[in-house]
């Protein structure tokens, strides 16, 4: 018997590994996309997943796809993930029809990284279970995921969500307030910021940057997050150093010119074959085995302490 059963609203990156997921922790995943194309790519990229997991790969037969909405077992769902394509009137129409479709006393959750969750379930008549459920890439490989309370979520549905997460071997992460970029894209972006602002100014090279946050401050947040490790180091040298630090750092209220200009002429990175680097089809399958196989390692660490 399956442990439970989960409707995954789009299967294409994001929703097949989303499938991944809750497949290797014994759920039956319902997946449905419109695609005639991803639906038919769906059954390898769950094969893949599994396989990358070390997981058996007939859990793989727990993962069934539709192409609409209403052809799923809607009343065998304990819980709905959309996953479509960053579109808020697209996320907005999806969510009307779950809300028709799915048993009423199930969350509804957005995987939404560029919309408030408030937006996506305001005309909902019962958006008290509308939360968010933010996974980051690849969805089966990194552990976090984002449980988002819109204005409205009622606490219930959050802490059950959050329950659920965890239940598959995710840590899951309660984010309180509705506010843009939750709460891992701001740090990331604060930090991402500053970067910039370092290569804009000709401070160190895009490769020294990199490094900095990969073999200094970057390489102990493996073992802990950046409050844990200030209580090691003393919040009295963490004062002192920003009293001298803070009033330098970027500030900036948009992205840099050098960035705008770069997206203005399609330098956009791998896909483009051009960013801050160019790149080859074989550059990039090196690199990105190379960072997946990183990944996988550092899974393997903090697995231990998630079980």
């Amino acid at each position: 018997m399956a442990k439970g059963s989960v409707g995954i609203i789009g299967g294409g990156i994001m929703g097949g590994d989303i499938a991944v997921s809750f497949a290797a922790a014994g759920w039956d995943a319902h997946v449905m996309s419109p695609s005639a194309r991803t639906r038919e790519a769906l059954a390898g990229r769950v094969g893949r997943g599994l396989d990358r997991l070390g997981a058996d790969a007939a859990l793989g037969r727990a993962v069934t796809v539709y192409a609409a909405l209403a052809e799923l077992p809607w009343a065998s769902i304990d819980l709905v993930i959309e996953a479509v394509t960053e579109d808020l009137a697209l996320k907005q129409r999806v969510f009307a029809q779950l809300e028709d479709l799915a048993r009423a006393d199930i969350p509804l959750a957005t995987n939404t990284s560029s919309f408030p969750v408030t937006e996506i379930g305001k005309h909902l008549r019962t958006r008290a279970r509308v939360c968010g459920a933010h996974y980051f890439m690849p969805a089966h490989i990194v552990p976090l995921v984002e449980v988002v309370c819109a204005e409205f979520t009622e606490p219930k549905t959050a802490e059950r969500v959050e329950a659920l997460m965890r239940e598959i071997g995710k840590v899951p992460v309660l984010v309180k307030k509705d506010i843009p970029g939750f709460l891992a894209n701001r740090l990331q972006h604060a930090l991402l910021r500053e970067a910039m602002w370092l290569l804009d100014n000709g401070i160190a090279t895009p490769e020294g940057i990199d490094a900095a946050v990969r073999y200094g401050f970057g390489f102990r947040f493996l073992a802990c997050g950046p409050l844990l490790q200030k209580e090691m180091s003393g919040w009295d040298t963490n004062f002192y150093a920003g009293s001298t630090i803070y009033p330098s750092l970027s500030n900036a209220a948009a992205p840099p010119r050098f960035l705008a200009a770069m997206v203005e002429k399609g330098a956009i990175g791998m896909k483009a074959k051009q960013g801050l680097w160019s790149w080859t089809d074989e550059t990039i399958a090196r690199e990105k085995a190379r960072y997946e196989q990183a990944l996988h390692a550092g899974f393997e660490i903090l697995k231990r302490e998630t079980q």
